[in-house]
């Protein structure tokens, strides 16, 4: 890896990153953050009548962004970060796989990144909405790690190995985490309803869905173009 690729992939990457981080925040604006709107009132409620709520990850005392133009700039500031963190993985693994870059090429990388970083982890920890029961924050990061390094070896074995004896490695990768278990809270629960929660899960899957696709098309096309200039 040349000083001309590294310049490449920082380029294409941050590029993919603007695009793609900016469009997820659309995407949030409109099918994601109305969920999460309805459950933190729901959150805000169970807080004001006292009622018992492990929130781990939802601390109301912590600071936040008031709701309104500073919330979406924020929330599209820490997705672009993303993003752009994102496009240098994804870009690096294109650039070491040696494969041929194009759109179609590029939306099957953005679908390995799906799998890798929200689809396997979603199993066992799926997108929570604020007021929901929930184990440990540092048990969950270290889990949500582990899944994310076991899924990717897992893919990269059934996809680019040759031999079945690296495939199957690749097999029990994939399913070591399902098999060890997501750590799970001593009940499960929401403060909000059901049909919430549901919608907010739906919502999330298809944003990140929408998200990973348009990184990957984002980063092979402006990797492509970056090639020939």
């Amino acid at each position: 890896m040349n000083f001309t690729s590294v310049k490449n992939i920082l380029l294409t990457s941050a590029i993919s990153g603007l695009l793609a981080g900016l469009l997820l925040t659309i995407v949030q604006h409109f099918f994601v953050m109305p969920s999460l709107f309805k459950a933190e009132v729901y959150e805000q409620a169970a807080t004001e009548l006292s009622i018992p709520v492990s929130l781990e990850s939802h601390k109301m005392e912590q600071w936040q962004p008031n709701d309104g133009i500073e919330r979406t700039l924020y929330t599209a500031l820490a997705n672009i970060s993303m993003a752009f963190s994102f496009a240098l993985l994804l870009g690096s693994a294109i650039l070491i796989s040696g494969t041929q870059t194009n759109w179609l090429s590029g939306l099957l990388w953005g679908t390995a990144g799906y799998l890798v970083f929200f689809v396997a982890p979603a199993l066992g920890l799926p997108p929570e909405v604020p007021g929901t029961e929930a184990a440990v924050l540092e048990d969950r990061q270290l889990w949500w790690l582990v899944t994310v390094l076991t899924t990717a070896t897992g893919l990269t074995l059934l996809v680019f190995s040759r031999n079945w004896i690296w495939k199957i490695s690749g097999l029990l990768f994939l399913l070591s985490p399902h098999l060890i278990g997501a750590p799970q809270p001593e009940s499960h629960g929401s403060v909000a309803p059901q049909s919430i929660v549901e919608s907010f899960i739906t919502a999330a899957v298809v944003a990140n869905l929408i998200f990973w696709l348009a990184l990957g098309f984002f980063q092979a096309i402006f990797s492509k173009t970056s090639q020939t200039t």
